[in-house]
């Protein structure tokens, strides 16, 4: 499956359990044996796998044994400055985001959702 915007939360993280227990499969591990290399839980590995909500530690430790931090790169890659920001912030880093120029006059209420 093709993990896209498109998919509730849910259905990402079954697929993403999927995909680490192929993973974990496909390296000849156990549950167990991923738990202890990892220092996590079976539970915690058993839950991942089954497509539950996780702390992100917990998947860091567990992706570093599977051998797929490397992937993290591309899941959030390193961003740096604009060229422009650069002109503008003359070398300075940006701290902040910029407010959106385009907004309502009206301040939104309940039942504005149309």
């Amino acid at each position: 499956m093709k993990i896209d915007k498109l998919l509730l939360d849910e259905s990402i993280l079954a697929e993403l359990g999927f995909r680490l227990a192929q993973r974990r499969l496909e390296l000849e591990f156990s549950q167990a044996e991923i738990a202890k290399q990892s220092g996590v839980s079976k539970r915690a590995v058993e839950r991942m796998e089954a497509g539950t909500s996780t702390q992100l530690t917990n998947m860091i430790r567990i992706l570093r044994v599977l051998d797929l931090m490397d992937r993290l790169e591309t899941l959030v890659p390193e961003v740096g400055p604009r060229p422009m920001d650069l002109l503008k912030l003359k070398g300075k880093a940006r701290k902040r985001a910029s407010r959106n120029k385009v907004r309502s006059k009206e301040p939104w209420q309940w039942g504005d959702e149309s």
